[in-house]
């Protein structure tokens, strides 16, 4: 399995790999994920890199690196509601829509013990990817929570 696919259903139901305001302590996963979820364990997404955003951050796909998040399995009954939400929040219309600011994308990330798991992941759409490799301030390590300038509450 390559790092990036696009299943032939873009609703198939995978779990959704989460690097940033999503993951758990933060403010849209309270707002978004609390109550929908099945489980949620940690997670790496190989071949990205994280750059810092205006709260929140961006994943784009750079060979080499890695991402730190987690994978968010969807709670029995509440996978199209959950992945309905999580388009309108990260702005995604839709496979290769101009208007794009996250394209979603099915990605092989990785379990603590190294096994593969397909999931969603959004990453930056490619117009403002290109810009994040230009000028974007890349987030050491692909940690959210080990951003510069975080605050202990932020992290914890």
């Amino acid at each position: 399995m390559t790092s990036v696919e696009r299943p032939q259903d873009p609703t198939a139901p995978l779990p959704f790999f989460v690097y940033g305001t999503l993951r758990p302590g933060e403010v849209n996963h309270g707002l978004f994920l609390r109550g929908r979820t099945a489980s949620e364990e940690p997670a790496t997404l190989p071949d990205a890199v994280l750059y810092d955003g205006p709260g929140y951050p961006y994943a784009v796909h750079r060979t080499g690196s890695a991402v730190v998040g987690e994978l968010i399995t969807a709670a029995p009954g509440a996978y199209g509601e959950l992945l309905a939400a999580l388009d309108v929040l990260e702005e995604y219309g839709g496979p290769d829509r101009p208007g794009n600011v996250y394209d979603r994308i099915a990605r092989r990330a990785l379990r603590p013990d190294g096994s593969p798991v397909r999931a969603w992941v959004y990453l930056a759409a490619p117009l403002l990817a290109r810009d994040l490799r230009e000028s974007g301030t890349e987030i050491p390590g692909g940690d959210w929570f080990r951003r510069r300038g975080a605050s202990a509450t932020e992290t914890a």
